[in-house]
């Protein structure tokens, strides 16, 4: 099967190689997806520049986490998921660039029937984490200004709508005027060029001072503590990922004087589940969901896309083939939405 493989740290066209290697074969409680999509993360991007600092793999190794496809083998015991079409994350996060992908069934489920292969592989992890980050962590309220960085985003686009669809008052944060735009046209009550200034004053301006109640940040680093320059007292920040670099390259962290100044409460967001409670219930420090939340949010989910009120945004569809200048592309913010990769 063909895999695109890190040999080296760089670049997405210095670290990928297009690789024939054999097929996995699933392990007992383990499934098998034959992709017909998978889709970019900025996650894949680290692993390009080997800026993991919480895991590492050895090289060479698959890169990819998130594929759309067919279960087309099971290992004993997960028979029930043969032939049925889902979303799936590849096990250990790893291994999703490839013609066959094993996965855990706890990190799988099944697509909905009215999205069409392309809408449906930019649908599952967008929403999942900002239904995390947004209702199951950061308990948005009808009415709270809710700041969303990186808005036009795949992550930003989801939360910006379910933010909406909650009754929040949106900001939202992007790197050009088109990218505003767009933020604006997902429900946001306001959209702020972060290229052009200091985000924060214009967000404590449009909030007339007071602040935002609650911040959905995707990025880290500066952009963090501007935000808790901006942020209501008693408010919420839920950093929901490290696109700025800041896991491999700044280990000081945030000022304690800022945190003790802004009054606010920080929370992290893992978007991760399993059915066994001895790794949801006892892996302290490294905190899984229950997949019990993850049915009841695919569900939630499911529901507002069959009415109407929420929709997978894809910026662009590209071959599998040309999966590393993609990836270049958008390291350069050079995209919107969810960048769909077609088999």
């Amino acid at each position: 099967m063909r895999a695109w493989r890190v040999h080296q740290y760089g670049r997405p066209s210095e670290a990928l190689r297009l690789d024939e290697i054999d097929e996995p074969v699933p392990e007992p409680g383990k499934i098998r997806v034959a992709p017909t999509r998978t889709v970019l993360n900025f996650n894949e991007i680290d692993g390009c520049h080997g800026r993991y600092r919480t895991v590492n793999p050895d090289l060479p190794y698959i890169l990819g986490m998130e594929v759309l496809g067919t279960v087309d083998a099971t290992g004993e015991g997960a028979e029930e998921w043969l032939g049925r079409r889902v979303h799936a994350t590849a096990e250990s996060a790893f291994g999703g660039y490839a013609d066959k992908v094993i996965a855990q069934p706890d990190m799988v489920f099944d697509a909905p029937e009215s999205l069409d292969d392309t809408e449906a592989a930019a649908f599952f992890f967008p929403f999942h984490l900002a239904w995390l980050g947004l209702h199951e962590r950061g308990q948005v309220q009808p009415g709270e200004w809710v700041l969303i960085h990186a808005a036009a985003g795949g992550v930003g686009s989801a939360a910006v709508q379910l933010a909406v669809d909650a009754g929040a008052r949106v900001i939202g944060t992007a790197g050009s005027e088109a990218k505003c735009e767009l933020v604006r046209s997902l429900g946001a009550e306001a959209a702020v060029n972060y290229r052009e200034g200091d985000f924060a004053t214009e967000v404590r301006d449009i909030t007339g001072g007071a602040g935002v109640d609650l911040v959905f940040d995707g990025v880290g680093g500066e952009v963090t503590e501007a935000s808790l320059r901006c942020m209501t007292r008693g408010g919420r920040l839920m950093i929901i990922g490290f696109a700025s670099k800041i896991e491999a390259e700044d280990a000081h962290g945030l000022p304690p004087r800022l945190l003790c100044f802004s009054q606010v409460s920080i929370g992290g967001v893992l978007l991760a589940y399993s059915s066994n409670p001895a790794v949801y219930g006892g892996m302290a420090g490294f905190n899984i969901n229950p997949r019990s939340l993850g049915d009841q949010i695919h569900d939630e989910l499911c529901g507002r896309l069959a009415e109407g009120r929420i929709a997978p945004l894809v910026g662009g569809t590209v071959a599998f083939e040309d999966l590393p200048a993609a990836l270049e592309q958008m390291e350069d913010r050079l995209t919107t939405g969810r960048i769909v990769v077609v088999y």
